[in-house]
């Protein structure tokens, strides 16, 4: 008998290649002597990079960024070819890397993300991949376009930190000192479902409570994530609600268009 596993990871607990041996192990004990083959997999969150490094036969690049609540963390990427890369936002801005009792979208910041961008830029990755599955975050992305040198300020000019809570104090927003970098990068976003930035179905009333958001939180969070969009549109001309997935990663997936070459691609 040949058995084969693929099973996604379980979130904040095992691994894809965890459950493939464990599954492994039981069908010997049940059924003896037999042979098994694990197969890692992933949907976007938790597991993606090393999925794609395995099957690619590519490599981990290991670096130093801040986590949701800004500690820093060592985390990897992975590199696919001279100028091809993969990351998944899981690793610096993934729900799992928060405690239960920190858990709450006002405080998170994707400006780990934004972290492993740049770390990619730096080495010489013109064609970047990222997976935006399992994130900790609300903020529109902010956190990670701070790290890539956009700026965020209030209605008296102070710059924002980029997270949930600074959603409903944009009034501006400064993408003239970006990272040059990203002029000559291709960034694909890899995310599986197509909900729009704000609305029922949007990026906070869709995924926020799964992050710690209470209904005052969530009701905190839209509104700010509509103040947000509104200062987008009025900037850029560009409406974020139009853009497919631009509500997953609590908005990361689209808010970025019209900064530099990223791209949403719903993978199913």
């Amino acid at each position: 008998m040949k058995l084969l596993f693929v099973s996604d990871s379980f979130k904040g607990t095992i691994t894809s290649e965890e459950s493939a041996a464990m599954l492994a192990k039981a069908a010997t004990e049940v059924f003896g002597p037999v042979e098994c083959k694990g197969i890692p997999v992933a949907d976007g969150g938790e597991g993606t990079t090393d999925a794609v490094i395995k099957a690619c036969n590519g490599t981990k690049i290991v670096t130093e960024v801040h986590d949701p609540l800004m500690n820093q963390i060592t985390t990897y990427y992975g590199k696919l070819s001279e100028n091809s890369a993969v990351m998944e936002m899981a690793c610096a801005s993934g729900l799992p890397l928060v405690p239960d009792h920190l858990r709450n979208p006002l405080n998170t910041t994707t400006y780990g993300t934004g972290e492993l961008i740049a770390h990619a830029l730096a080495e010489g990755f013109t064609n970047i991949s990222i997976a935006i599955g399992g994130s900790a975050t609300n903020d529109g992305g902010m956190g990670c376009i701070r790290a890539l040198g956009g700026r965020f300020v209030d209605k008296h000019g102070n710059e924002l930190e980029g997270r949930g809570c600074d959603l409903e104090r944009v009034y501006d927003i400064d993408v003239s000192h970006l990272n040059p970098l990203l002029k000559n990068a291709h960034v694909t976003v890899m995310c599986d479902v197509t909900n729009p930035l704000c609305g029922t179905n949007g990026a906070t009333y869709t995924f926020g409570k799964q992050k710690g958001g209470t209904p005052d939180i969530l009701e905190r969070l839209e509104a700010g994530m509509q103040n947000y969009r509104d200062v987008i549109i009025k900037t850029f001309g560009i409406n974020p609600d139009a853009i497919a997935g631009s509500g997953a990663a609590g908005g990361l997936g689209g808010c970025p268009h019209g900064l530099f070459a990223w791209h949403t691609q719903i993978w199913y």
